[in-house]
């Protein structure tokens, strides 16, 4: 975990992978997923913004489902694409599978979504 973990900040880079990109959604997450053109060099790494509304949760719940989608997202950032953006959207039970099944739970749910997008090494899509 020595490198500095790329994480999107702006809300134009949010609104840009809401609009621009491909998405793929369960019933605890939503996953967008954004090809990004070459702009900067060295840029090469995923990058992430997680988004969990109110309807989750109180904040506690809030905060953990944005952690262990962290987590699960960069343990499964490997298996990814470079040069693209991802955004993980919690849906309102995304607080039950967290506190049921903690981390594997969101893994799974997570892994299932971005290989509904074709973007598991090896299976990518050229759409």
């Amino acid at each position: 975990m020595g490198q500095r973990r790329r994480r999107l900040s702006k809300s134009a880079e949010f609104d840009r992978v809401y609009r621009q990109g491909r998405s793929a959604g369960g019933r605890f997450l939503v996953v967008y997923a954004f090809e990004r053109s070459g702009e900067q060099e060295g840029e090469r790494e995923p990058r992430l913004g997680v988004s969990v509304g109110r309807r989750v949760g109180n904040a506690a719940q809030r905060n953990e489902v944005k952690r262990l989608a962290r987590e699960a997202f960069w343990n499964l950032a490997k298996d990814l694409p470079d040069d693209y953006d991802y955004v993980i959207v919690g849906r309102p039970d995304s607080s039950d599978l967290a506190g049921r099944e903690r981390l594997d739970g969101i893994q799974a749910e997570l892994r299932k979504l971005v290989e509904e997008l074709g973007l598991v090494a090896g299976e990518v899509s050229a759409s």
